[in-house]
């Protein structure tokens, strides 16, 4: 576990090749079916050809096929895990157990965050089962998983940027008790991140309207070294549905901060190739909440984003003058330009946006606006020159190679050995005369045997081995650079070694004896394995058609009391009435629970408010 990953995603081809050239060790995308992201799915011959592209340079493709499935869906996700084999998939990321009872092929497994991986019991169950990894619950604090790492050999997957479910991960059922999309069939509608007031048993609202659910980002760019220590392999982003320039900016970003951290150190990026940005990465310049290191260092910092769940963006300063045509501002933090995108908050706190057409020093005019007054504070959520450089990006990924040429009367030969080691030679018979200007010939052969572009190599180390200098026809000299090159991509595809794993069969004991709903067990295969497995009791999941009314639909480490000031646990706190409860803009009413022993909160389903249904 000395090779340290960066994990991007990608929703999509273009997006996969990016998240490459810009310094991932590996993507994960999503089938065309059985995804946990329903809208991010990818056709095979797509598939196949970013899988083609990583394993240039080493770096891989992990398949999500991480829903709950139904008995009728295992036969054709069981076909579709096959066809991701034979392509070449490095990895399968899954949530239902019961693919694990079914004929697969010797693909590496790794458990989906959506298996609610959270105790060293769970883990080191999964490993014992034949998982390869285990993508770690986002709440665990440092501690938490270097106690898994001490109690477990299997490789550890955490995330370490970007939006944030607000529920243990496989353990939310809001968007499914409301309308019957279920996040754990890949269909969440995103209720957490809509408009709620917190009310008391007495009726009298202690919060309108805010955005009580709504999480701010993941952003663990100062823990890396830690993680690291921590015994973590893979460092995963977030963001299969974000669009291609927030997975560069950030693939670059972390790529950047790793490289920085393994230097040196004993430890290796797990893929091969160097990159060369011409851009300066940024996170705050794409897509975020605002960020937070969640529960990693312990409770702390607020970590929720009532405001709005959008994007803010940048602050740029506080709004002096109004104009029919615009604005001016007391000062600014940045500088403008024409086509940036600008928010701001107007009385009823709603965020609005507008769009910068001209700007003259402090002076800015806009397309349209309303709502803006004197004294409001203005975000930039869109850099027109940032998001343009990014466009129109060069970012080249080259893997460094060694050339040795050498040349006689009549044969010219070409030794390559690359960054891996990876050896290829290849010869061409011919008649090369003497040199009539022998520093010339070096320098003309030299010149043409390290014009690798367009290529995946760059050549690092140069070196001519001749008695006396010859002269190689320029032509000569790029043919055996093509056939040079050509033989070290095959002989890289050679020696690249395919990752293997599987489930293994086996009585091992389940951490538990009962599971209820939240075991999310939808089909026979999977309460099959986990009776196996020692389970005695198996109510069904939740999306077998259960009544979720009564029952817990949330289980969150977001505490309203702690981010209220009202903690049970401070001396000096805010009083609350008793019997808070959550009520959203349909008037569905979620009494809520303080399990201040584990220190979570627990909503809970009642239906419409003043339904005795």
């Amino acid at each position: 576990m000395d090779r340290i990953e960066l994990l991007s995603p990608a929703k999509d081809l273009d997006t996969g090749v990016a998240a490459i050239n810009c310094g991932a060790d590996a993507v994960y995308v999503g089938a065309a079916r059985f995804g946990a992201r329903e809208s991010a799915g990818n056709s095979l011959p797509d598939l196949q050809a970013l899988i083609d592209y990583a394993h240039r340079y080493y770096a891989k493709i992990y398949v999500t096929v991480n829903t709950l499935l139904t008995d009728a869906e295992l036969p054709a996700a069981e076909e579709l895990i096959q066809r991701l084999y034979d392509m070449g998939a490095d990895a399968l990321i899954i949530q239902d157990a019961g693919l694990l009872e079914l004929d697969l092929p010797p693909i590496p497994l790794f458990a989906s965050t959506q298996m609610h991986n959270h105790t060293p019991e769970k883990v080191a169950f999964l490993e014992k089962v034949g998982f390869q990894r285990v993508i770690l619950a986002r709440e665990l604090t440092l501690d938490q998983i270097r106690e898994i790492r001490t109690r477990t050999n299997i490789e550890l997957e955490t995330f370490i940027h970007g939006a944030l479910c607000v529920s243990y991960s496989g353990q939310c059922y809001l968007s499914y008790a409301l309308g019957g999309r279920s996040g754990n069939r890949g269909q969440c509608a995103q209720p957490c991140r809509r408009l709620y007031r917190l009310v008391g048993a007495d009726g009298r609202v202690v919060v309108k309207d805010r955005y009580l659910l709504s999480l701010r980002d993941l952003n663990q760019t100062e823990s890396l070294a830690d993680l690291v220590k921590a015994g973590v392999c893979s460092f995963k982003i977030e963001g299969r549905l974000k669009d291609k320039a927030y997975v560069m900016n950030v693939t670059a970003h972390y790529r950047q901060q790793l490289d920085a951290i393994l230097s040196g150190k004993g430890w290796q990026k797990a893929s091969s190739g160097q990159v060369t940005f011409d851009f300066k990465p940024d996170p705050a310049k794409t897509f975020n909440r605002g960020f937070t290191s969640y529960f990693l260092h312990g409770r702390g910092a607020p970590i929720a984003s009532p405001d709005t769940p959008k994007w803010t963006g940048e602050p740029v300063g506080r709004v002096k003058r109004v104009s029919s045509r615009g604005f001016t501002l007391e000062s600014s933090l940045v500088e403008l330009h024409p086509g940036d995108g600008l928010c701001y908050f107007d009385h009823n706190k709603e965020l609005r946006g507008m769009v910068v057409n001209q700007v003259n020093g402090l002076e800015v005019t806009v397309e349209r606006y309303e709502g803006l007054h004197p004294g409001m504070r203005v975000y930039r959520n869109h850099d027109h020159a940032f998001l343009n450089a990014l466009e129109k990006s060069r970012t080249e990924r080259k893997i460094r190679v060694d050339m040795a040429v050498s040349v006689d009367a009549d044969e010219l030969r070409l030794g390559l050995e690359d960054e891996d080691g990876v050896k290829a030679f290849v010869v061409l018979p011919g008649k090369f005369a003497a040199a009539e200007n022998p520093e010339n010939a070096r320098a003309v052969l030299e010149r043409g045997m390290r014009k690798l572009g367009g290529t995946e190599f760059t050549c690092c180390n140069f070196q001519v081995n001749w008695q006396s200098a010859r002269f190689v026809p320029v032509a000569t000299a790029n043919e055996l650079r093509r056939q040079g090159i050509v033989a070290l991509a095959q002989a890289r595809q050679t020696q690249r070694k395919r990752p293997e794993g599987g489930a293994r069969v086996n009585r091992t004991v389940y951490p538990v004896y009962r599971l209820d709903f939240t075991g999310n067990v939808l089909n026979r295969m999977a309460e099959q394995f986990y009776r196996r497995h020692g389970v005695e009791q198996i109510e069904p999941a939740a999306e077998a058609g259960l009544n979720l009314r009564g029952r817990r639909v949330m289980t969150t480490k977001l505490c309203l009391r702690f981010e209220l000031g009202a903690c049970l646990k401070q001396k000096d706190r805010r009083e609350l009435p008793p019997d808070l409860s959550l009520v959203d803009e349909q008037g569905n009413l979620f009494p809520l629970r303080f399990n201040c022993a584990d220190c979570v909160m627990e909503i809970i389903f009642a239906g419409k408010t003043g339904s005795k249904d």
